[in-house]
């Protein structure tokens, strides 16, 4: 069936507003023809296509290529390439019949936004190998993750059509994945958006609260904006600085977040606001000389916090960020961020790489800064081997999302790594064989522990050993991609020589008896020697972990001991099951305690009343419920979207569940009575476990209580804060790990 009459109409509009966007770029009539036959292709392979809104599907990849043109800035290739992104995965086309169209380029650019189809492992995830696949086309065109980042943008924008479960996925892999790549390559007001609208379908009622009460302040924040902002306007005219001057909001997200981890509300976050002034530099000037020199204007009239000034004009961040952000003491006593840069540094942040790169050949500058040394790296990374694409998509992120710091190595170079990398992280960094033999580290001249936290401005040098290697506690103690995959490769490698080692042992031990390996042989030696695998007996003997002296004794023993293994669920549940497309599957079912198919997860414990979300365990079946804020559910969301399955509670039973909170506060005789008289008196609340422990008049300490759902559990906080001299309570998500 084709498109209504209404539908050309839409489609015919938003084409001709892509053309009009797409003036500077069509300025020759070949380049305009080329985006009109991509355009053409398009809307005839996807004739007829709805999405799920009901619109026609052809307006997604006009979309796609208006956001290329207008929020990214990328060029004609990356336009065609994004009106055709859909082509080869939807339709009949093959990437070959796009090479004999547009070239080999364009067809290579589409190839890499084509996912995987049918060519997976049973034991990988598909998204991941998705992902894997697109992010190596960061080998050659960088390009192609910008388009991606683009359709992953508008698909949010319209993720309001999509069922629950769906939201989950694609906002986990969007949180998980996306925003941090958009942040990495500059993409600053893309990133932003990506987190806002995360954050609009995964927790709506926060997210409408924090809008609302953002909206409710605005007339007192433009208030005070303009209160602020008119004594350093005066001062940079009198300069003769050809500027513009502008109050940025905090980002839903950002506030969101640091709410959480704060546990703080919303009138306790302060800088819900930037002031930014972008300048437009003199030739005869560098652009550094005149930032430093704004930033001694607005200090002249504002006291700065000297903690609190980042420089990112003299060592750039790693995504090609140029700024200067100083915090000053403003009127009636509140601090605010002022972020100085030029209109290039400016460009940079808002359309980060395609602006870099354009400005990097407009000034043909062949000099390497930190954005390309990363996407070096990122190439090493990806043409190194590794186990699956998981573990590969795991470390790929720790090198997206990080805060970072700048250390130097003994003759003065400087090395771009994240906050709380340790030395032998910077050990990696320099190569993975100084990292395989490192044993210490001189940090500003001192010896230390390679595992030694490190920070800004340290001078480090690595101390090696010919005889030193990695073990696997060396992976507890860095955080970079580089390091975590380098030891893995070596700890695979000397793994896979240990099991042959031990092979080889215990293939002669067992000539020496005459006997010949075989199952029944492994039922005796494994549960003796405590390994669950004969790969982990075999790598253990060749390690020489274990011995194999005693063989004989249990090699003659007429069975195994048995290993019984105890445990007990209390799954206080019950649950409401709805099938993956979010319609019910069959009746609806309460689960009973003895029901072991739903699990609750130790990882995040949630109560009754928290959102839950339910991740179907692919080797076991069980289905584990997750609370929807869970960090572990959105990487289980991101990387397996398929096996995640709306659950709710159900309400017509009443069973208890252990949480924990912690609370903080002035000691005073008495405090402990109080509280344990507010819980288990005033609310009737069945006290587990309870710790207090007071030092230099604070007191702080946990309590385990029983409750029965979120509400529950909430009133005892609420009560708790009003008892005199408590000033923090707070739930403990992950008690076992802290």
């Amino acid at each position: 069936m084709g498109y209504t009459e209404e539908d050309e109409k839409i489609i015919g509009e938003k084409f001709d507003e892509l053309l009009e966007h797409c003036q500077e770029l069509c300025r020759n009539e070949e380049n305009l023809n080329l985006i009109k036959k991509a355009f053409f292709l398009a809307k005839e392979a996807h004739q007829g296509v709805r999405r799920r809104s009901g619109e026609p599907y052809i307006l997604h990849p006009l979309a796609v290529a208006l956001i290329i043109v207008d929020e990214i800035g990328l060029g004609v290739k990356s336009v065609v390439a994004s009106l055709l992104h859909d082509v080869v995965e939807d339709t009949d086309y093959t990437v070959e019949d796009i090479k004999s169209m547009f070239g080999a380029k364009i067809a290579s650019m589409v190839d890499g936004l084509t996912k995987m189809a049918g060519v997976f492992n049973t034991d990988t995830s598909k998204q991941a190998e998705y992902f894997r696949k697109v992010l190596l086309t960061l080998s050659d065109d960088v390009r192609v993750i910008l388009i991606k980042i683009a359709d992953r943008l508008h698909n949010m924008r319209t993720l309001g059509s999509m069922p629950p479960d769906k939201q989950i996925k694609i906002t986990s892999e969007t949180i998980y994945l996306f925003a941090p790549l958009a942040y990495r390559l500059g993409l600053y007001s893309i990133k932003t958006e990506l987190e806002d609208l995360s954050l609009k379908y995964r927790f709506p009622d926060q997210y409408n609260e924090i809008v609302q009460k953002l909206n409710a302040g605005e007339a007192d924040r433009t208030k005070f904006i303009e209160k602020f902002n008119k004594p350093i306007v005066d001062r940079l005219t009198e300069s003769g600085i050809d500027f513009e001057i502008s109050g940025r909001e905090k980002s839903i997200y950002s506030i969101w977040s640091k709410m959480q981890r704060k546990q703080i509300p919303f009138e306790e976050v302060y800088d819900l606001f930037a002031i930014r002034i972008v300048f437009k530099p003199s030739p005869l000037i560098p652009e550094k000389s005149q930032c430093w020199h704004i930033y001694s204007l607005i200090t002249d009239i504002y006291k700065p916090k000297p903690d609190r000034i980042r420089d990112w004009v003299t060592i750039p961040k790693a995504n090609g960020y140029e700024a200067l952000h100083a915090t000053v003491m403003g009127p009636d006593g509140t601090w605010a961020e002022v972020q100085i840069r030029s209109q290039r540094m400016e460009d940079i942040a808002e359309r980060g790489f395609a602006a870099h790169w354009q400005y990097k050949q407009a000034t043909l500058s062949s000099d390497e800064g930190e954005f390309d040394r990363w996407l070096k790296q990122v190439r090493e990374a990806l043409n190194s081997p590794t186990e699956n694409a998981v573990d590969f998509l795991d470390n790929f992120k720790l090198s997206l999302y990080t805060t970072e710091i700048v250390v130097f190595t003994p003759k003065g170079e400087t090395r771009t790594l994240p906050q709380g990398a340790t030395a032998l992280d910077f050990a990696y960094d320099i190569h993975s064989k100084i990292g395989n033999r490192a044993i210490g580290a001189k940090i500003n001249h001192k010896i230390e522990s390679i595992f030694s936290p490190i920070s800004g401005g340290d001078q480090i040098e690595i101390l090696t050993s010919g005889t030193a290697k990695p073990t696997p506690e060396w992976l507890e103690h860095v955080t970079t991609a580089k390091a975590k995959q380098s030891i893995k490769i070596f700890l695979k490698k000397d793994k896979q020589n240990n099991i042959e080692r031990g092979i080889k042992i215990f293939e002669e031990k067992m000539h020496e008896f005459g006997i010949t390996p075989s199952a029944r042989v492994f039922r005796k030696v494994l549960p003796a020697y405590e390994c669950a695998t004969k790969d982990e007996f075999y790598s253990k003997l060749g390690a020489e972990i274990i011995r194999l002296d005693g063989l004989e004794k249990i090699l003659r023993e007429n069975s195994a001991k048995k290993m019984l293994k105890f445990w007990s669920l209390q799954l206080t549940n019950p649950f409401k099951f709805l099938s993956g497309d979010g319609k019910k599957k069959g009746k609806e079912r309460d689960i009973d305690a003895s029901d072991t198919e739903f699990v609750i997860a130790e990882c995040c414990n949630p109560i009754p009343g928290d959102t839950v979300m339910g991740y179907r365990d692919p080797s076991t079946g069980k289905i584990n419920v997750h609370k929807t804020s869970c960090d572990e559910l959105t990487r289980l969301a991101a990387q397996h979207g398929e096996n995640i399955i709306p659950v709710k509670w159900s309400s017509h039973k009443a069973m208890s569940y252990l949480s924990v909170i912690e609370i903080r506060g002035i000691d005073r005789i008495g405090i402990l009575l109080d509280i344990a008289q507010v819980i288990t008196a005033e609310l009737t609340i069945n006290i587990r476990e309870l710790h207090i422990q007071s030092h230099d008049g604070i007191f702080e300490g946990r309590i385990s209580l029983y409750v029965k759902n979120i509400q529950d559990l909430k009133m005892i906080m609420d009560k708790v804060r009003q008892i005199k001299s408590v000033e923090k309570v707070k739930r403990i998500i992950h008690p076992n790990k802290e």
